[in-house]
């Protein structure tokens, strides 16, 4: 097989741009891990017009697809976690190509997780909790319990995968696996949450208050990585807070963490006064132990 692919990656990997190659063969188990396709070919470039670039070929009856990612793009998706399949590929393939040895420090990387990555990707899971959380419960004080069940199953998502971070690991997409084994009680939610002979409503009423507790007792990680740059100075504006550069990657979250954190006492409200009389700007500050 590789011989016959080779001429799809060879003369890249004589280019000081390409930084590895990385092959991925089909599972039969598993067919949707190769989207499909019977192979996987992802380079890893430099710099290029497109932050990915993808094309598909054909050879003996089978399929193959070729991805070119840029360095930029697969160090984003490592951070944020947000394109999980290109991770896995990383992580399970195997290296036809590595420059300097890039791909062996990416993987190494992923197994031994910096604990700088680790603060913001529990930072970016913490903050998806609480807003899914949160709008789960107010979707069932309305009486809305698909909604809410809906909110609920991405919590527990969220939750697990922050438990697994929080563990030391990447999340992988089989990540109810890993929490089984790291933290039973959240998978033993998840199964109450889907095959429970409670009524839906009762069933949701237990799930609230059960993950309430375990939010609760991660939030101290889940947001240390704000609550460390909340005592960079007395008080942010939230605006400020926005134009930081590392809580831009949980921006679309922030509001209603900071709302989480002053309703559990880890963040209190400064006000501030403004030209307006009885008008205040709102800032925040961590509460001194």
């Amino acid at each position: 097989m590789e011989d016959i692919l080779r001429p799809l990656y060879q003369e890249r990997t004589s280019q000081q741009n390409t930084m590895g190659v990385i092959v991925i063969e089909k599972k039969e188990s598993e067919l949707s891990f190769t989207e499909g396709f019977d192979v996987i070919l992802l380079t890893i470039v430099k710099e290029a017009d497109s932050p990915v670039f993808i094309k598909h070929y054909v050879y003996e009856e089978k399929k193959a697809a070729l991805y070119i990612v840029t360095e930029k793009q697969l160090e984003e998706w490592m951070l944020l976690g947000n394109n999980r399949k290109f991770i896995e590929w990383l992580y399970h393939g195997k290296v036809l190509f590595d420059r300097n040895e890039y791909v062996y420090k990416l993987k190494q990387e992923m197994r031994e997780f910096p604990f700088f990555g680790r603060k913001i990707k529990m930072a970016i899971e913490f903050s998806k909790l609480i807003r899914r959380w949160t709008y789960g419960r107010d979707f069932f004080k309305s009486g809305h319990y698909l909604d809410a069940y809906n909110h609920v199953m991405h919590s527990l998502h969220h939750l697990a995968r922050l438990a697994v971070i929080e563990n030391g690991f990447y999340p992988e997409v089989t990540v109810w696996l890993q929490v089984k084994q790291m933290e039973p009680e959240i998978y033993k939610l998840y199964e109450e949450l889907l095959t429970s002979d409670e009524e839906l409503e009762k069933r949701l009423e237990l799930l609230f208050i059960a993950i309430d507790f375990l939010i609760y007792s991660k939030t101290e990680n889940g947001a240390a990585h704000l609550l460390s740059i909340l005592k960079e100075k007395d008080s942010w504006a939230f605006q400020e807070l926005l134009n930081h550069p590392e809580v831009n990657y949980y921006a679309v979250d922030l509001s209603v963490l900071l709302e989480y954190l002053v309703g559990k006492s880890f963040v209190e409200v400064k006000p501030i006064e403004t030209k307006g009389q009885g008008i205040y700007h709102r800032y925040y500050c961590v509460i001194n132990e």
